[in-house]
């Protein structure tokens, strides 16, 4: 065990954990920023690949990419310190928000809206810099635009699902394996054999608890089946769980319907996964176990079948990967995961954060900070925050 790559993952990780925000697909910026260009811990081809990868999976995808890459630099431990260093500083300061902050409605303060801004700078470098690489021949910029034009016609994460696979098929039909990205593959430290057995606990988990919350009248046991199911069962992650998330809590009594909407404003003006939610949730829940115990035992349970996935698919993924015939499809799926940023680049980044010219010539700046001038993303993002307090005065 490398105990200063371990101590790498985390330090990165919470590095990013503490400036990453705008979503999951901002989040995917930041990471490309980091982990690609400036520590070059992988290749374009292979982060394109973990994307591709996660975007298949149910749960949140941009913490699917972290605990991937924290994977195949420092092993399943480095997997587990990626996601550590990420989650932690906004389940901290969610879990800060239901003591301190309770019922504040930060929706739509100026310096959120400014943070808002940042991300359509952070996504739109993201988007450039992967369509420059593997969007850049004639079939691939065609599959990119034609799952961009798809993916704003209908914005679901099953149609999504489903511009990935028809975006693989296109890529076997129509391109080449040898121009098709290569052998660039991250490696994976974990075998077949353990990969098989983390998909089959997250398998059994998802039918055993449900069957235990029935026989054993627990709130404990309830609140993790509850956060559990949340995260094994939504595709897209994001804003897209807060429908399941609001159902475990609301009805049950757990807690009313201002409180949640009051964690859903908090989770906004912090950075880090949405999912992390969960950590306000699990805290101010009526039910004991509430408070520190509720919150960290929600987040567990919400993200403990995102660590599964990834560790049991990873594997496979490795191995299939090399085969000459689906480097081709990866190529295709690559480009449709381009045309899928491209889509949400538009809706929902831009349409949520540029609402007057004012807003547009912020992210201009911010995206002159990022590609021109080369500031790092975090301080680019304290930039527009500042901005944002200052639109309503222009």
């Amino acid at each position: 065990m490398d105990l200063n790559r371990l101590l790498e993952v985390l330090r990165v990780s919470l590095r990013l954990g503490l400036t990453s925000f705008g979503g999951p697909i901002a989040h995917l910026g930041y990471f490309r920023e980091e982990y690609v260009k400036r520590r070059k811990w992988l290749t374009e081809e292979s982060y394109a690949d973990i994307v591709a990868l996660c975007q298949f999976l149910p749960g949140p995808a941009s913490s699917q990419v972290g605990i991937a890459i924290g994977i195949g630099r420092a092993g399943l431990l480095g997997g587990l310190l990626a996601w550590v260093g990420f989650t932690l500083p906004s389940v901290v300061l969610l879990m800060a928000f239901a003591y301190a902050l309770h019922g504040v409605d930060v929706r739509d303060a100026g310096w959120l809206h400014g943070l808002m801004i940042a991300a359509v700078a952070v996504v739109a470098q993201a988007v450039w810099g992967m369509a420059a690489k593997l969007a850049n021949g004639k079939t691939t910029a065609a599959i990119a635009i034609t799952s961009a034009v798809a993916a704003l016609l209908v914005p679901s994460p099953f149609v999504q699902a489903g511009i990935i696979a028809a975006s693989g098929l296109l890529g076997w039909r129509c391109l080449r394996a040898d121009n098709a990205g290569a052998a660039d593959i991250l490696p994976s430290p974990i075998g077949r054999r353990t990969g098989a057995w983390f998909l089959a606990a997250f398998g059994a988990l998802l039918l055993a608890l449900p069957l235990l919350r029935a026989a054993v009248p627990n709130h404990a046991i309830a609140l993790f089946d509850g956060f559990y199911r949340a995260g094994a069962l939504v595709f897209g992650g994001g804003h897209v769980v807060l429908p399941l998330l609001q159902q475990s809590v609301v009805p049950a009594g757990w807690m009313t319907d201002g409180q949640f909407l009051a964690g859903y404003g908090a989770a906004q003006a912090v950075p880090g996964p949405l999912f992390t939610l969960a950590a306000y949730l699990g805290f101010a829940s009526g039910p004991a176990p509430n408070g520190v115990a509720g919150g960290l035992l929600a987040v567990a349970a919400i993200f403990l079948p995102a660590y599964l996935l990834v560790a049991g698919a990873l594997p496979f993924w490795h191995v299939i990967r090399a085969r000459p015939a689906f480097r081709s499809a990866l190529a295709g799926v690559n480009a449709g995961v381009v045309g899928i940023l491209a889509a949400a680049l538009y809706d929902p980044v831009w349409t949520s954060a540029v609402r007057a010219p004012s807003d547009f010539g912020l992210a201009l700046i911010a995206f002159g900070l990022l590609t021109v001038w080369k500031l790092p993303p975090w301080l680019v993002v304290a930039v527009s925050a500042l901005g944002g307090l200052a639109l309503p005065y222009l």
